[in-house]
């Protein structure tokens, strides 16, 4: 009888630790994707966007600032356009903001680097809606090693 509580007991908190362990994995990837809170959109068109993807993060000096929620070709010139959700409580972006393609290590995941530009009254704030105008494509690193092969033999 003893035994068959013991079993009905452990049963139940390895149960419990079971759920435990879902609702926290369950918070951790809503809040990978909502982020924190409100957002607003901004916009930017690249050469190239490697391996980007949807909910990459934006970071500036290595702070999260959002996340890419869309990426579509523009249907006049065929470019990828990126959609940046930016935490609402970043509002002050100057136009003079670039955005560049990095990668988090040499063969890591790809993310959007952004740096603020200056704050002047004679430069206007990034709103809603904006596109930024400052774009760097991402580097793909067999295009840089096609490079570095095809100097190396030119040499010769």
């Amino acid at each position: 009888m003893t035994s068959k509580k013991v079993e009905l007991t452990v049963g139940f908190f390895v149960a419990l630790g079971i759920a435990a362990l879902l609702m926290l994995s369950l918070k951790v990837a809503d809040s990978g994707i909502s982020g924190n809170g409100k957002t607003y959109d901004l916009y930017a068109k690249f050469d190239n966007i490697g391996g980007l993807k949807v909910r990459s993060p934006i970071k500036v000096g290595g702070v999260v600032v959002g996340r890419v929620t869309d990426i579509h070709l523009d249907p006049e010139d065929y470019t990828p356009v990126v959609t940046l959700s930016i935490y609402q409580e970043f509002d002050q972006f100057s136009e003079a903001t670039s955005v560049s393609i990095l990668t988090a290590g040499l063969l890591g995941e790809q993310y959007l680097g952004m740096q603020p530009g200056f704050i002047d009254d004679s430069v206007d704030m990034l709103a809603a809606g904006d596109y930024i105008e400052d774009t760097k494509p991402a580097l793909v690193l067999e295009e840089l090693i096609g490079q570095f092969l095809f100097s190396q033999g030119s040499d010769d």
